[in-house]
């Protein structure tokens, strides 16, 4: 049965990252998919970003909803861009646009090692009401909501 790897920060756990992590299942389909969630030490993030633990029950909760019984997935904790990927025994790795190029460098990191290199599975970006992809960083600025709904600008006052 496959194993797949998916990771990231998960921050407002928005339609993209909904995309990507049903993705992972689909490949995975009885296998196991191992989510790697950033720890609070490793974000860089130009905007607030919630503690790990909350974004962990965010997570359960949407796997939860999607019926995914718990012995279907694993949720480790991120302290770098690899994880768990770099050792262990790996079939897919799903990734982003974004992280598409840290698959990249898994799969020579692994083959310095030894080992197999990942199938890679890039899912696009999903996209905005306005045609620029949802991201955590602009439901943090209030240009858009989680689904990628437009936000009403409120106006300024005089």
């Amino acid at each position: 049965m496959p194993k797949v790897a998916v990771g990231g920060t998960f921050q407002y756990l928005h339609d993209g990252h909904e995309v990507l992590i049903i993705k992972a299942f689909e490949i995975a389909k009885k296998g196991k998919v191992y989510i790697g969630l950033t720890s609070d030490e490793m974000i860089n993030k130009n905007h607030k970003v919630q503690a790990y633990e909350c974004r962990k029950a965010e997570l359960i909760e949407f796997l939860e909803k999607l019926e995914v019984p718990y012995k279907n997935y694993t949720i480790s904790k991120l302290n770098d861009s690899y994880g768990p990927s770099l050792e262990g025994d790996f079939d897919y790795i799903v990734v982003s646009p974004e992280t598409y190029p840290v698959a990249l460098k898994i799969n020579c990191l692994r083959e310095e090692k030894g080992l197999a290199p990942l199938k890679i599975t890039k899912v696009e970006y999903v996209m905005a009401e306005d045609g620029i992809p949802i991201s955590s960083t602009r439901i943090a600025k209030g240009e858009i909501d989680g689904h990628g709904r437009l936000k009403e600008k409120k106006p300024e006052k005089i």
